[in-house]
């Protein structure tokens, strides 16, 4: 233990050049692809904010790049995080169309204009008190739109805040069983595809989940250190790139019933890596040696049950909207 915290207190061992050429390599099957990436952020104790930037796959999602500052807000500046979307963009598979996800606390013109610099897509959420000006109507807050359970309505080509960037598209959705709305700006024409994409941001929800109360326990490490923090998260991000690459190849070769017994699965591909690699040592097989994320579509989409299958498969919103000018 001793040996690795002075590992982790070794400030000549810089994170990116370890990583980045790991998940370069991990997805050289998603050249010319379409890639979604979620940036968010993540608080530890109240004291240092993890901003993170996952490739969302399957379900879930892998970690593309990060940064660990001691700072008492999950709220970031751009200057902040803009060298970690310079870093992601040389990793990233030639030719690929990268769509970039992020909620309200990133509804920063600022943001979008460097997105745009980097050739990427967006989706972001905004808040309710943003002015949107459209070119034939007055202008209005997004907090004004009321819609019924299940509806939306897209404005294509306005302009946003007092500053009129743009020109954007305007998604505004309200899901079906919520009071919740959905502000979402999008750089491509607004639509239901547009709200769809914008929901597999909360797959990195369940990244930060895996990081600490569901797998890894990251906040039981008692590392009170940005730097230390940073190289740590290296080692899980590693160690999640592996197990969810091992989780695809037992998929891939008809082995999952043997770490997931259920008629359908159940568990997520990490999971699923993490409970091969116990089996393989207790069996004394051999393990996985390589770290490979597969483009194809998940050939087994994880369910908790039939019932709630049927019910996530139904859309949020009735495909039939109001599109206004």
């Amino acid at each position: 233990m001793r040996r690795f915290r002075r590992w982790l207190d070794n400030n000549r061992i810089q994170v990116e050049p370890l990583y980045g050429p790991l998940i370069q390599k991990a997805l050289v099957g998603w050249v010319g692809k379409r890639v979604s990436v979620a940036l968010d952020t993540s608080m530890l104790w109240n004291t240092y904010c993890l901003i993170r930037l996952s490739v969302i796959y399957r379900g879930r999602a892998v970690p593309l790049g990060w940064r660990v500052l001691k700072h008492g807000s999950a709220t970031v500046s751009l200057e902040m995080y803009k060298e970690l979307l310079d870093e992601a963009k040389t990793r990233l598979p030639f030719a690929s169309e990268v769509v970039f996800l992020a909620d309200r606390g990133f509804a920063d013109t600022q943001l979008m204009s460097q997105l745009r610099q980097l050739g990427w897509h967006f989706r972001i959420r905004i808040k309710s008190n943003v002015w949107m000006h459209p070119s034939h109507l007055a202008a209005f807050q997004v907090g004004e739109i009321e819609l019924q359970p299940g509806h939306m309505r897209c404005w294509q080509g306005v302009w946003m805040t007092d500053k009129r960037f743009g020109p954007v598209h305007l998604a505004v959705a309200r899901p079906l069983g919520s009071d919740e709305y959905w502000y979402v700006i999008s750089d491509e024409a607004a639509g239901l595809k547009t709200v769809e994409e914008y929901g597999l941001r909360f797959d990195i929800a369940e990244n930060f989940l895996d990081d600490k109360s569901n797998g890894f326990q990251l906040e039981s490490s008692l590392i009170r250190s940005a730097q230390a923090l940073e190289r740590l998260c290296l080692v899980l991000a590693i160690t999640t790139l592996y197990l969810v690459s091992v989780g695809t190849s037992v998929v891939k070769q008809g082995k999952r019933r043997l770490v997931d017994p259920h008629w359908f699965r159940g568990s997520s591909y990490l999971k699923m890596g993490w409970h091969w690699v116990h089996y393989a040592l207790n069996k004394g097989y051999e393990l996985f040696t390589t770290a490979y994320l597969s483009s194809d579509p998940d050939p087994e989409p994880a369910m908790a049950s039939k019932k709630q299958d049927e019910k996530r498969r139904q859309s949020r919103f009735v495909f039939a909207y109001q599109e206004a000018a």
